[in-house]
């Protein structure tokens, strides 16, 4: 135990471990390695032992198992999350910015007494404290938060950091609750799933993004030749899912996905913040639109003005004749 350890809470969403789990252990590695101390993932569920292997990158894994933690309810898993919190006394305790951490952070912060960030992009030490930027505004605004209580309960947005790698062999601990987890008047029913979409875009390695300037449905069939050359897929900005060109589970931005691919070619996107904020961390931007204050150029690598659907036939072509 030290008061520079970094505890993630990890994500358990239908007995599976979810990939955001990954990208909190990564957002814990630098602050804890700033001040010398150790990422301990916390797992609350019926049983967390199938999980240990993927949560390497930790140096501690602590498993509370019990029935009531099979699915989320507030009253239980604030419970037992507080008592390890209490005894570990962590810098910092991240929770992933989903719907079950928006039920989760606030609670835990309440019953701990501790500030609560969320919207928060990114996280790094500043000697005893810490320095958080901070989306807000629905992604229109940043603000660079400083923290000096701790532990700091900071909400993480899905996106913001890469998963961890797996490292070493983390030490596992099992803790039993020091009495019995309450079952509480919130009590969890059934998971209800939206429809599922053809491609999971948050996935994917290359992406070709379609905005309000390709001008109608029947040119997104251009690219998706285009995606499919590149071995991608395509997705969307809001106003293209707004005019029915493409499904919601294909929108890219605050109130869609946020997506990390190592190509992002935005084909037709102005690049509204609440757009930008989906997809700024990829590796590569490409954007191409014809007006040239376009904010998607303040994000790209490279762009070019250009009308999209002039150059999108040449590319497919290029790209058709590259691959032989």
């Amino acid at each position: 135990m030290s008061a520079h350890d970094v505890l993630v809470v990890a994500e358990v969403q239908r007995q599976a471990l979810a990939d955001i789990t990954l990208e909190l252990l990564a957002a814990a590695r630098g602050v804890a390695e700033a001040g010398g101390g150790q990422v301990i993932c916390l797992v609350l569920s019926a049983d967390g032992t199938p999980f240990v292997p993927a949560l390497a990158p930790a140096d501690r894994i602590v498993l509370v198992n019990d029935p009531q933690l099979a699915d989320y309810a507030p009253d239980p898993f604030v419970a037992a999350a507080f008592e390890v919190v209490a005894a570990e006394q962590p810098r910092a305790v991240l929770v992933a910015g989903t719907s079950v951490g928006w039920d989760l952070a606030p609670l835990l912060a309440s019953r701990l007494q501790a500030p609560l960030v969320t919207g928060c992009k990114s996280v790094t030490a500043d000697g005893p404290g810490l320095v958080v930027d901070v989306s807000f505004c629905g992604g229109k605004m940043m603000a660079e938060v400083a923290v000096g209580q701790s532990p700091a309960v900071l909400m993480i947005m899905p996106g913001s950091y890469r998963a961890a790698t797996a490292a070493g062999a983390a030490r596992v601990e099992t803790r039993e609750p020091a009495s019995p987890l309450p079952a509480g008047a919130v009590r969890f029913r059934e998971w209800v799933l939206p429809e599922a979409g053809d491609v999971d875009i948050t996935q994917q390695d290359v992406l070709v993004a379609v905005g309000r300037g390709i001008q109608q449905k029947d040119n997104v069939e251009l690219a998706e030749q285009l995606a499919q050359a590149l071995g991608g897929a395509v997705c969307a900005s809001r106003p293209a899912v707004d005019q029915g060109w493409l499904p919601a589970t294909r929108q890219v931005g605050k109130s869609g996905m946020t997506v990390r691919p190592k190509l992002y070619l935005a084909l037709g996107v102005s690049g509204a913040p609440e757009h930008l904020e989906g997809m700024d961390g990829s590796e590569l931007i490409i954007a191409v639109n014809t007006d040239p204050k376009a904010p998607i150029f303040d994000a790209a690598h490279y762009g070019a003005e250009v009308d999209a659907l002039d150059l999108l036939p040449a590319l497919v072509e290029a790209v058709g004749a590259k691959k032989g």
